[in-house]
């Protein structure tokens, strides 16, 4: 066998067994592995290279930056498991159900706010198709728009910042785009950051929510099924303004807390996801808890103030001096009593421990799923398939941007086949190590995440699809949920198709902010 057939081999070999229904974790550790000390033992591959496992193994596990992502998990569990999110979803509904088309436009609206205090893509069209779905038919939608309508929301997840594709991406991209620079020389190129990251991708997440409340508003305006509340039967809800406004800005101000700390500089993502876990916490112990709600409303209260005030004394604002640091110790100690007893709520009620038992089987399978992809990259290399890659890629025509759209085009088909994370730890270390020599990161990396949207919605492995069907009433069929997100997967591909022709529009928050 040529040697140059060699990480052609070990590719097909994992792909096969990928698709084979084995753990992804154990085919991605196993396969080079494997096929690394057999070719060894034939004398086609130095088994000294092996030897630098341990060491990459070690930055995985030590990588203050990945902490961020079971904190985020966790911060989306307790909003899910607490029913916050469905308060939001049926709050949505209440606030446009008399608006026509206004039922699709607010799951899509709601889409992007879960995404942006949730991020989990399971929990959120699980949600949604429960709470929306009978609703939805009752009203007159069809069963492929509400089935599109859900899991393209639903899966806004993956893109709309903080989100654990994106930090997981980050890093990624943060390491290769890193040794490409070295490759051609430039020891002093600027990192890109998952606060980068999170600014380029958040124009794009909302041009993507837009796009489909649009294309569900015109369907509905234009087939006239979206009729009058009061001509069926649906979920009411008794609550008062003051309720729905609740329901509302809640999760509006986890989102500006969590989000807003990062583009601002003020704190790191993975101190932003602190934040975040906690603030859900706080939320969700106000909308269980019953004696101890006070307490915990001051808790937040008290949290909020700490944090302006010491923003304000950062920034040399406020001249109180010992008055301004003695206010921020109060509101720091308000904020770990309510933390307290927000916890306490959550593990009377069964959710914190549920929430907790989420976040840890999520977070074994993203790091068991990074330290097989870190084995397999070292073989790959290790048989200079990163070489091959790099030469197939400086022949295709376009040049640059041709290279980018056949990459583009791998990542979409994989979409078919693969899990994001298996798609980010395979097609980065492989695809981008060349690109990243010229191509800039940041806008390289938004488009991956926007093209990643397309996986949750395409058949047979879109996994929004799986979890609709779980949900859906047993009248709707899986062929009706399969269409009905055929049209969202093209608006994902022209949304696509117009941030390749208009890198501005990721590139140009990012630069404002770092002005």
């Amino acid at each position: 066998m040529p040697l140059e057939l060699l990480p052609l081999t070990l590719l097909a070999l994992t792909f096969a067994l990928l698709l084979s229904g084995y753990p992804v974790a154990l085919v991605l550790t196993g396969v080079p592995l494997l096929f690394a000390c057999l070719t060894g033992f034939a004398g086609f591959f130095d088994l000294g290279l092996l030897s630098a496992l341990p060491s990459r193994l070690y930055g995985i596990l030590t990588n203050e930056l990945l902490i961020a992502i079971p904190l985020f998990v966790l911060m989306g569990t307790i909003l899910d498991r607490s029913k916050v999110a469905a308060d939001l979803i049926v709050a949505m509904g209440d606030l446009f159900r008399r608006v026509p088309g206004g039922l699709a436009v607010s799951l899509c609206l709601v889409g992007g706010l879960l995404a942006a205090s949730t991020g989990i893509v399971g929990a959120t069209v699980v949600t949604m198709g429960l709470i929306a779905f009978p609703t939805l038919l009752a009203r007159g939608y069809s069963p492929r728009l509400s089935s599109g309508v859900i899991c393209a929301s639903g899966s806004l997840g993956q893109i709309i910042p903080p989100s654990i594709v994106l930090v997981l991406l980050g890093d990624q991209l943060g390491a290769v785009y890193g040794e490409a620079q070295r490759a051609v020389g430039n020891w002093t190129a600027r990192p890109v950051t998952i606060a980068d990251l999170f600014a380029g991708a958040l124009l794009p997440g909302l041009l993507l929510m837009a796009a489909y409340a649009a294309y569900a508003s015109f369907v509905a305006w234009r087939n006239k099924t979206d009729r009058p509340a009061d001509d069926v039967t649906e979920v009411r809800t008794n609550r008062n303004a003051t309720q729905l406004l609740t329901a509302l800005v809640a999760p509006w101000f986890l989102l500006v807390a969590v989000l807003g700390s990062i583009l601002g500089g003020i704190a790191t993502p993975t101190e932003a996801a602190g934040l975040g876990a906690c603030g859900a916490s706080l939320l969700a112990g106000i909308r269980l808890g019953d004696k101890g709600r006070g307490l915990i409303a001051a808790g937040l209260a008290g949290g909020v103030g700490a944090l302006l005030l010491s923003l304000a004394m950062r920034d040399g604002a406020a001249g109180l001096g010992p008055i301004a640091g003695a206010l921020s110790l109060a509101g720091v100690v308000l904020f770990a009593i309510g933390l307290g007893v927000a916890l306490v709520t959550l593990q009377r009620t069964e959710v914190l421990v549920g929430a907790l038992r989420q976040t840890l089987d999520i977070t074994v399978m993203v790091y068991a799923i990074l330290i097989g992809a870190t084995c397999f990259a070292l073989v790959f290399r290790g048989f200079e398939g990163d070489v091959i890659v790099q030469d197939f890629l400086e022949t295709l025509p376009g040049g640059e941007l041709g290279a980018v759209a056949f990459v583009m085009g791998v990542i979409f088909l994989l979409g078919f086949f693969l899990d994001v994370v298996e798609i980010i730890t395979l097609v980065i270390p492989i695809l981008a190590l060349s690109l990243l020599k010229t191509v800039d990161p940041l806008w390289f990396g938004v488009l991956v995440a926007v093209n990643l949207q397309t996986s949750y919605l395409t058949p047979p492995f879109g996994f929004a699809l799986f979890y609709l069907r779980k949900v859906a009433p047993p009248s709707v069929a899986t062929w009706d949920i399969y269409l009905g997100a055929v049209p969202f997967v093209v608006l994902q591909l022209l949304v696509l198709g117009l941030l390749i022709a208009q890198p501005q529009l990721v590139t140009a928050l990012p630069a404002y902010l770092n002005r």
